[in-house]
């Protein structure tokens, strides 16, 4: 943390090498030129090469718990009988939020636009029912589920009107009484907002971001979406506080040439960021932009 806060220049020449490896770990694809029924080809490409390198594991972990550490205080107290999760990426390339959510559903169903991220979590899950379908178009009868947790799902659209479009399919599925955790892309983040406001072309190029990143909204904007749907907003939060972009390459280093003891370190210094979730700055310092909400009867 503090290499990064006071010598920001020292800290990119450390780590520009694992960064420009992570943006080679993935296909550079213009999502500006892919049709929407090859969507489903360009994830699998993604999942397929990000799975095959290996060399985020302890990323994945950190991410994990960020997640697992938000669900845990937000999701139903009592198991319920059925519990949609939206994307199966998580399970597909690490441990990811399954082993929780089991625990809390009788019934874990999962879905996702990559048949490759679906394979290899049906593979890591036995009991996951697993399937490929589009978030925009549920293959699930009206509110068949007791709750639904959609994290960072909703940030690959190229418009929001497919986020709305999104929103009110997730509305649809989930019972009365029934709630959604979601997460997505902060736009209030400044990094995020720079990234979304520059021309795509440029970040897959440059290696900065080099897979497809869709639009996304700030707090008040996931609000007023999720109000607009018919939902019942119960609270807010920001996750994920750390450099995002230097803390995955820096995971990638610490792996490659550090035991297990130092990775456990590496973790746990990165947990500590998460400690800003508490601070009025939350929404400006969060990744990832949260909402727990209910479908009001």
């Amino acid at each position: 943390m503090g290499l990064v806060a006071h010598r920001p220049r020292v800290a990119w020449r450390l780590l520009r090498g694992p960064v420009v490896d992570y943006a080679r770990a993935l296909r550079r694809i213009d999502m500006d030129s892919v049709k929407r029924e090859e969507q489903q080809s360009y994830w699998d490409e993604v999942a397929a090469s990000f799975g095959a390198e290996g060399q985020y594991d302890l990323w994945r972990r950190h991410s994990d718990r960020v997640n697992h550490d938000l669900l845990e205080a937000w999701l139903p107290g009592a198991p319920v009988a059925r519990l949609l999760k939206t994307d199966l990426f998580d399970e597909a390339m690490s441990e990811g939020l399954y082993p929780l959510l089991a625990r809390q559903a009788k019934r874990v169903d999962g879905v996702d636009i990559s048949i490759q991220a679906v394979a290899a979590a049906s593979a890591r899950y036995p009991e996951l029912q697993a399937r490929y379908a589009d978030l925009r178009q549920l293959p699930y009868t009206d509110g068949a589920f007791d709750c639904v947790v959609s994290n960072s799902t909703l940030d690959h659209f190229e418009d929001r009107g497919d986020i709305a479009t999104a929103v009110a399919e997730l509305y649809r599925v989930v019972r009365p009484g029934g709630q959604l955790l979601v997460t997505l892309d902060n736009l209030q983040n400044p990094v995020v907002w720079l990234r979304n406001h520059l021309p795509q072309k440029i970040l897959n190029r440059t290696g900065i971001v080099p897979y497809f990143v869709g639009r996304t909204l700030a707090r008040r904007g996931l609000v007023r979406i999720l109000r607009e749907t018919g939902f019942e907003v119960l609270e807010t939060t920001a996750i994920m506080h750390c450099p995002r972009t230097l803390a995955v390459a820096r995971a990638a280093a610490v792996q490659k040439r550090s035991d297990a003891e130092r990775q456990a370190r590496f973790l746990e210094r990165l947990q500590r960021w998460e400690r800003l979730r508490n601070w009025p700055s939350r929404y400006f310092t969060g990744y990832f932009v949260a909402a727990r909400a209910r479908r009001p009867g």
